[in-house]
């Protein structure tokens, strides 16, 4: 489906308008997902997410949490051919230094780890060390403590640990770190999680702040998740925004996005999406 997707766009990106200025000159993000191989797409949207003046960490969060490890190793690759520089080296030479920053080291450095298998055992002893170091204390969180799990332990091992953690303490690790003297790392930490934990109710939640802010690229970002997300669990996320919100994804775009072919183009893209996954259940 994604490639079906992407010959979509190919065929319907040109001279399109919204508010009178063009789309190919207005978003870089829309082109990116134009790119032949998906690693290619990361790549382009991890180096865009990079060069921005505020750079943009959901970008890259959402690459290294929703992506297979052979993809981040054929992303990294990508990433050094297109530009010449190292992806993981690019990350830790950010400045200013940002909480985000520290997180998005450890999760690279799990896709380098080779557990296959998911340990009943590892997650509930991993479950008590992050309530420990959490709510069971009465300072801030200990961050190196989080950052050695999650260096260590695969995506899906990571899931198993939240699912046991709240089946030991009786609710979700997130609701750990709701505390109103929460830290900056603990606020990164909370958007990771959801990530992790629920890609579906998060990406939903995601394009509905987007098309309803005031996000000037608001455009971009719902393409790149739709064309990213195609073969993965788009049509999840569709159905999370319809029992979220009670409407469709098409609906909302149709009623927020501002009118001229960009907003047409993106309608199309999600309709085509839902019809798809509605023929492929």
């Amino acid at each position: 489906m994604e490639d079906q997707l992407l010959n979509f766009v190919q065929q319907n990106s040109s001279n399109m308008t919204t508010g009178g200025v063009s789309v190919k000159t207005s978003s870089a993000s829309l082109s990116m997902c134009m790119l032949g191989g998906s690693h290619e797409r990361d790549a382009a949207v991890a180096r865009e997410a990079l060069e921005q003046g505020d750079t943009n960490f959901k970008a890259l969060v959402e690459i290294f949490v929703g992506r297979k490890s052979s993809h981040i190793a054929l992303i990294k690759q990508a990433y050094q051919k297109n530009y010449g520089r190292q992806l993981d080296q690019d990350i830790v030479r950010m400045e200013p230094p940002h909480p985000f920053q520290n997180i998005l080291v450890a999760i690279s450095t799990s896709h380098k780890a080779h557990q296959a298998d998911v340990s009943q055992h590892i997650a509930k002893c991993d479950a008590r060390r992050l309530f420990e170091t959490g709510e069971g204390s009465s300072g801030a969180i200990e961050e190196a403590v989080v950052l050695e799990i999650f260096s260590k332990r695969t995506m899906s091992q990571l899931k198993l640990t939240f699912s046991c953690y709240k089946h030991i303490y009786g609710h979700d690790y997130t609701k750990s770190l709701k505390r109103g003297n929460s830290t900056a790392f603990e606020d990164a930490l909370k958007m990771v999680v959801k990530c992790i934990l629920n890609p579906p109710n998060y990406y939903a939640k995601t394009l509905y702040a987007s098309i309803k802010g005031k996000t000037v690229n608001k455009g971009s970002l719902v393409a790149r998740v739709i064309v990213c997300r195609a073969e993965v669990d788009m049509d999840e996320i569709q159905n999370n925004f319809r029992r979220k919100y009670g409407m469709e994804l098409r609906e909302a775009i149709s009623e927020s996005i501002p009118s001229g072919d960009y907003r047409d183009f993106l309608f199309d893209l999600a309709s085509k999406t839902a019809t798809a996954n509605t023929i492929s259940s």
